[in-house]
């Protein structure tokens, strides 16, 4: 796949110093949106001195900003990654070689670098809803990462719902009803470079996104 046909999309709040980074380390000729998702932070400018186009979108929620990207973008196909630098954009080619091997969807398994990377908390909630995922709609993933590549126009045809943290759920759940293949592929969980995740930074965070996946899974 020709990194001209891929647009990256980078939902972000609060980023600032992490943002940058992430953008230069997208790899070469893929577009780079950033969505910023309601910053109290000079994120927006940062992503934008970095070379990333960059949206704003006012509603508050990562599918809010996934599914703003996603609108934005014009390139046939989509890839999602975080913008706090846990993980690594080079590696979106890998999930990308899934959609030229023939995945309609890739997703990230994160796979921490060292133990204090993950808390228990944040993998505890996100196995066991994989865990669901694989017993009811049969997707065989194990983690609900933020890291995955699909066909823009495949992506907004599933009319995901959720503007919440509930979306990559959704979004697993309609791939199921549609018959799209999914494959899972290893990446690299790393700390995040500045700041504090907001979901797996403690166990309030995690418990709101927990909350929103199981909104999300029948």
């Amino acid at each position: 796949m020709r990194p001209e046909d891929v647009s990256v999309i980078i939902p972000c709040r609060d980023e600032a110093g992490s943002i940058a980074a992430v953008v230069q380390e997208v790899p070469y000729g893929m577009q780079t949106i950033v969505v910023d998702n309601g910053s109290s932070d000079p994120t927006a400018e940062v992503a934008a001195r970095a070379g990333a186009a960059v949206i704003r979108e006012p509603r508050p929620g990562y599918g809010a900003a996934v599914d703003a990207g996603a609108r934005a973008a014009r390139r046939p196909v989509v890839c999602i990654i975080d913008g706090d630098g846990s993980m690594r954009p080079g590696e979106l080619r890998m999930l990308l070689d899934g959609l030229d091997a023939g995945a309609d969807l890739a997703v990230g398994r994160r796979r921490p670098d060292r133990a204090s990377t993950w808390p228990w908390h944040a993998r505890l909630g996100s196995a066991g809803v994989a865990w669901r995922l694989r017993r009811r709609h049969g997707i065989d993933v194990h983690d609900i990462g933020p890291m995955r590549a699909i066909g823009r126009d495949v992506l907004l045809g599933l009319d995901i719902r959720d503007r919440r943290s509930g979306y990559p759920v959704e979004l697993l759940v309609r791939a199921a009803e549609y018959g799209l293949r999914v494959v899972e592929c290893d990446v690299t969980y790393r700390p995040r470079t500045a700041g504090r995740s907001k979901v797996s930074g403690s166990v309030v965070g995690s418990w709101r996104a927990g909350r929103d996946f199981l909104a999300a899974l029948p």
